[in-house]
């Protein structure tokens, strides 16, 4: 059978019914009815989480700040990190092999998306894609479960980061101040509620912008200090070497790679199409390349310029490396605080991306979309879900601030079967290309490999989870990373 030729109102593989079945309610769904809304294009009625949050209304360039959000943050600045336990060859094969993958698997997603749409059924959320085409109620709530907690993970890490931010100025200022990192933590708590009331995710779209702006202006700054420090003549001696041991090396190499599904990553592809005006079909391709350019400048510069300064010897963080535990910065003074702030401002723009599932699903269950937006039938509940949602990340924040580590765990155990696995199982099934294809045979050899990695990445992540739990505190003042 050809690309593309399948009956539209399949589920997606042999033997499907015509019919959807609904994961919430066991009744089964006229194609016209199904998650997405009608042929329209347009939500279903009563779905307010869809009318609301996801309304349609963005141009292919707003896609592409959301995406560029979604995908270019602070964790650009763990790259150097990655490389070190791969070292140059290697390390600059795997995030050049991670960039290309993603992106075709992303382009692969927008294509099934597409191919929904053209049939009648366009779907707006990730885990109702996935439950249209792969035909199983499990699968659904397999989706909305790792989903749900990539977006709750990766919202509660930008509350500690900025958290951790605000404290690094504070303490520059007032060595001896009495603040805590939880003080700070209610601070970037506040601050994000009040920017959670902004009605929908396409009205985001400037704050995007400015994300991507940010994104420059750090990734500028640090990489600059790093090759500024690697050029000084006290600067560290610089290593490249791997570990000794056959399994450290193994180790390290896995866990860099589960670093680099986590940067590439982001999970809500299909909530970031939904943002787009109808017709969506090929808008998706500009703003992957517009999100794709910055990543080559900002991945590349970060990754290069840190490993080149630090060699094996490298921090997690390269602004910790500039700001080594003992003697001076390797940076000026101004330029750290400015970075930071860049930093500060950016995981704003990103907490309010990923939360952007958790108010759709919460609006969906609490509005009515028969009244409107800023009615306050709609308006109180949604006040005080997403304040409740911020401040509940917010406390798990501040009780654990150890929680990057398990974000590595999280993002192995997600991002990969999100973002690497399921756009190639899905095309494989939804637009069913010749088994023969060089197309259905490079799904199939992702599928596998990746499936591979997300498993060793997870177990490499546990181990490092397993190696710091000594430092681990309830409430700590300092974040471990």
């Amino acid at each position: 059978r050809r690309e593309g030729s399948m009956d539209p109102n399949m589920a997606g593989h042999t033997g499907a019914s015509p019919f959807l079945v609904s994961p919430s309610t066991g009744r089964a769904m006229t194609p016209s009815a199904s998650y997405g809304g009608g042929e329209d294009g347009k939500p279903a009625a009563g779905d307010a989480g869809a009318a609301f949050v996801l309304e349609s209304k963005g141009t292919w360039w707003h896609a592409g700040f959301h995406l560029t959000t979604a995908m270019v943050g602070p964790t650009v600045l763990t790259l150097p990190y990655a490389l070190r336990g791969m070292g140059w060859a290697l390390g600059l094969a795997a995030l050049t092999a991670v960039a290309a993958v993603t992106f075709y698997t992303y382009y692969l997603m927008s294509r099934v998306l597409d191919h929904r749409e053209a049939a009648g059924r366009r779907h707006i959320r990730f885990r109702e894609l996935a439950a249209d085409v792969l035909g199983s109620g499990w699968v659904f709530y397999a989706v909305v479960t790792v989903q749900t907690a990539i977006n709750a993970g990766i919202t509660i890490g930008s509350i500690l980061i900025a958290g951790n931010c605000l404290q690094i100025m504070y303490e520059s200022l007032a060595p001896n101040g009495t603040l805590k990192l939880y003080h700070f933590i209610i601070i970037v708590a506040v601050v994000l509620s009040l920017f959670s009331q902004m009605p929908s995710f396409h009205s985001l779209r400037y704050i995007n912008l400015g994300s991507l702006v940010l994104a420059f202006g750090y990734t500028i700054l640090i990489s600059g200090a790093c090759i500024r420090a690697g050029m000084m003549s006290n600067a560290p001696v610089k290593d490249y070497s791997l570990s000794p041991s056959k399994s450290g090396k193994m180790y390290d190499a896995f866990l860099s790679i589960s670093i680099l599904a986590t940067v590439f990553g982001n999970g809500i592809l299909p909530e970031i199409q939904a943002t787009l005006a109808p017709p969506a079909a090929g808008k998706m391709v500009k703003a992957l390349v517009l999100c794709y350019t910055v990543v080559f400048f900002t991945f590349y510069l970060s990754a290069i310029s840190g490993y080149w300064a630090f060699g094996n010897k490298v921090q997690s963080n390269a602004l910790q490396s500039l700001m080594p535990d003992s003697g001076p910065s390797l940076a000026p003074t101004w330029l750290l605080g400015l970075a930071v702030v860049l930093v500060l401002l950016q995981l704003l723009a990103i907490a309010l991306v990923y939360s952007q599932v958790a108010y759709e699903i919460m609006e969906k269950g609490s509005a009515d979309a028969g009244h409107g937006r800023f009615s306050w039938r709609n308006l109180a509940p949604r006040v005080a879900l997403r304040t409740l949602y911020v401040a509940a990340c917010a406390f798990v924040a501040a009780a654990l601030p150890f929680f990057g580590d398990i974000v590595g765990v999280v993002g192995a155990l997600g991002f990969i079967p999100l973002d690497f696995v399921l756009p190639v199982v899905m095309y494989n099934m939804a637009l069913a290309p010749p088994k023969r294809s060089a197309v259905y045979v490079i799904n199939v050899a992702i599928m596998a490999l990746f499936t591979g990695v997300g498993i060793i990445g997870a177990i490499a992540s546990v181990r490092k989870l397993v190696l710091d739990a000594g430092q681990f505190k309830l409430f700590s003042d300092h974040v471990i990373s």
